[in-house]
């Protein structure tokens, strides 16, 4: 007997222990996540006649469009009724995408929402996370092969997803940043190093240590860190720029193949500036060329940013210019942003929710209504105080518990409606 408590007891703690607290948020954290994605993304309809949308939530189709065939993309309706039952890759969102679902790239597919589309979206812009790979490293997400926990984080200029060890700089905690740029598109971008100093959360690795780093600003100087950690300044000459462009570019490649070490360090001290300074400071004229008047660093790593940043961004024409020719205009728009897309499909969501009590209690009379209002409110009490108990004494609600609460309230139930009296006039 009392080995076969000691092997129910063994059971019972192999079992995992899961409360009643951390099923709810769970089920809230999931919630919120599906609302992020798609809420602001049209369930039912083909998003294709609205052009190229801002932003939405985008799949691609493995089954339709595998590696090797030109890439696609589809809309979240498209994903549900055209490819429902097919492999697909979840991109996210993406911006200003026209869904391709049964075009030219389908080639035994016709779209089952907006058969009417044209050959090919000129305007699209695609990558690797058509077909399911990502990052610098090209690998699947999740990867079979990578047994090292690392979340990945979108870069809000290419919109490809990186690991946090492949991007040159420490990721901050998630709280403490809202966008990333990747090295590639600081390297394309590098107007948003003057930005950096100023405003940019970016931590560098600790083995950039002694490391000669290049500096932008009067006399374009070159600055290196002695072993005593103070900065000296020479004159940059032309050779050894194009060496360390030569070695950046070289850099880059081999980081393709191998994943970054890094190690936190604290910030640059010159990165340590608040928003209402830095409006202060360049209240007229080109922001940029102020920046740009003062030395900062251009580093081969991922920038990482605080909200709001985009605002401090300069509109002059000048910087208009720059970038459209970048094709970056966008970054001077805030809803462009993940966050907005998010907060609206929150809204729309909440604005659209039905409540299916309510629905049920609309179909019935005024005597069912009552009587059903009657009886949720008792449930809704007798369960709220049946799970408080639970609640109070720190234990577990396990599947038998749930199944005597309501074998008590139906009996409960018929036991009010046998002793209920019922009189003819």
């Amino acid at each position: 007997m009392a080995g076969a408590d000691g092997a129910s007891g063994q059971q019972a703690e192999l079992e995992p222990v899961v409360s009643l607290v951390d099923v709810l948020e769970e089920d809230e954290e999931l919630e919120n996540e599906a609302c992020a994605v798609l809420g602001g993304s049209d369930s039912e309809k083909c998003s294709y006649s609205q052009g190229s949308v801002k932003r939405q939530a985008l799949y691609a189709c493995s089954t339709c469009t595998p590696e090797g065939e030109e890439p696609a993309g589809i809309c979240l309706a498209c994903s549900y009724e055209c490819h429902g039952s097919h492999k697909l890759f979840e991109l996210y969102t993406k911006r200003n995408f026209r869904c391709d679902c049964g075009n030219s790239k389908f080639k035994n597919l016709e779209c089952k929402l907006f058969p009417d589309k044209a050959n090919v979206n000129s305007g699209n812009k695609y990558n690797d996370n058509f077909f399911g790979l990502y990052c610098t490293c090209k690998r699947p997400y999740p990867d079979p092969e990578d047994e090292i926990p690392d979340e990945m984080i979108q870069c809000v200029v290419c919109e490809d997803w990186f690991h946090g060890r492949h991007l040159g700089a420490i990721p901050p905690e998630s709280g403490d940043f809202q966008e990333m740029v990747c090295q590639a598109c600081m390297e394309r971008c590098s107007f948003l190093w003057a930005y950096a100093a100023r405003l940019a959360v970016t931590k560098m690795s600790a083995e950039d240590d002694g490391l000669v780093l290049s500096v932008d600003g009067p006399g374009d100087q070159e600055v290196s860190k002695p072993g005593n950690g103070e900065h000296q300044a020479s004159v940059l000459k032309g050779g050894a720029a194009e060496h360390r462009e030569e070695a950046a570019a070289g850099g880059n490649a081999e980081q393709s193949e191998e994943p970054c070490a890094t190690s936190s360090s604290e910030s640059h001290p010159q990165k340590v500036l608040t928003n209402q300074s830095l409006n202060t400071e360049l209240q007229s004229g080109c922001r940029l060329e102020a920046l740009r008047a003062k030395p900062f660093m251009k580093k081969d790593t991922a920038t990482y940013w605080p909200p709001n940043w985009r605002s401090q961004l300069c509109t002059c024409p000048e910087c208009m210019k720059m970038y459209g020719e970048l094709d970056v205009l966008f970054l001077t728009d805030e809803c462009d942003t993940v966050l907005a897309y998010e907060n609206k499909g929150k809204v729309d969501q909440a604005a659209d929710r039905r409540d299916p009590l309510m629905d049920t209690l609309n179909s019935m009379n005024r005597v069912q209504q009552v009587e059903l209002i009657c009886e949720y409110n008792d449930l809704k009490t007798e369960l709220k105080d049946y799970l408080k108990r639970f609640a109070d004494e720190g234990t577990v609600v396990k599947r038998e518990d749930i199944q005597q609460f309501f074998e008590e309230f139906q009996s409960k139930k018929r036991r009010r409606v046998d002793g209920m009296q019922y009189y003819c006039s």
